[in-house]
């Protein structure tokens, strides 16, 4: 079973690295992407666990970009974190989330929210990049909102004080660098972008012309009706096939580690891409 999206706590997950990957196995996951936002830094610890639990994992990451003004996000799989154009891209990725970070907690500050910033870095802890998730857990904790999805409906959704999007590359830029890294570049969770076929039939065009070779076809827990349609779409531009979890937190069920559907019969699955190539997990 391949969990191709999971996350840690190095970046919006809760687990660390080596809990993800003994849940995983757990959960009966035999070949693991970790795909933390932006950030590298939990594969070390995973890989450790990957050997103790004799689980395949594949090293990965997980893009924040841009599209026509739309927040993309994109997946590489099979990337090697030691490559130099992997490691300045996360740089820039980390130096971006600061910038955003920074004006997300300024934007709050006129709203009558102090002390932003340093309660979403408390939040986040030490060695994971900072994020939306963070900003609302500081929300909820301080009493500001009832919740998470309240602090995202008030503060921090499109088009909310902490909507900040300008400072994400391009997606082209994303594939890019997943390319040079030796990855396969993968559109995460395409349905769930809320756009029109149209725009999203654009989106995938251009993500085809600049590198991109798969997309997610599952994601989570999602109805057969939609499962079928990401195949077609996914058949119709010609694109591999990719499944996961998109896990962040253990039992929610809409995304446990392999709780999934199985990819339909009818796509190719993104794995044979690296089977036929003779690429190793890293």
């Amino acid at each position: 079973m391949y969990d191709l999206h999971a996350h840690s706590n190095y970046s919006d997950g809760i687990l660390r690295p080596q809990a993800v990957v003994s849940r995983a196995k757990t959960q009966g996951v035999t070949a693991l992407a970790l795909t933390d936002h932006d950030t590298l830094g939990g594969l070390a610890e995973a890989r450790q666990e990957a050997l103790v639990q004799g689980i395949e994992l594949i090293a990965g990451i997980e893009f924040s970009c841009l599209w026509n003004g739309i927040g993309i996000h994109v997946v590489g799989l099979q990337v090697d974190p030691d490559s130099r154009v992997m490691q300045e891209a996360v740089t820039s990725q980390h130096q971006a989330r600061e910038r955003r970070a920074e004006t997300i907690a300024a934007k709050l500050e006129k709203a009558g929210i102090a002390g932003a910033l340093d309660g979403a870095r408390q939040v986040a802890g030490e060695g994971a990049v900072l994020g939306r998730p963070h900003f609302a857990k500081f929300l909820v904790a301080e009493g500001h909102c009832k919740s998470i999805n309240a602090a995202f409906k008030r503060y921090l959704g499109a088009g909310k004080p902490g909507d900040v999007k300008q400072l994400w590359p391009s997606v082209g830029e994303a594939v890019d660098w997943i390319r040079a890294a030796g990855g396969i570049a993968v559109l995460a969770h395409p349905d769930k972008y809320k756009m029109t076929r149209t725009k999203l039939g654009r989106l995938l065009q251009e993500f085809v012309e600049a590198g991109g070779e798969a997309m997610e076809v599952v994601s989570g827990q999602q109805s057969p009706n939609t499962t079928r349609d990401m195949a077609l779409i996914a058949n119709r531009f010609e694109l591999y096939a990719s499944c996961g979890s998109d896990f962040h937190v253990p039992d929610q069920p809409w995304q446990e580690l392999g709780g999934y559907s199985p990819l339909p019969d009818n796509c190719q699955p993104v794995w044979q891409l690296w089977s036929r190539s003779g690429m190793v997990a890293s």
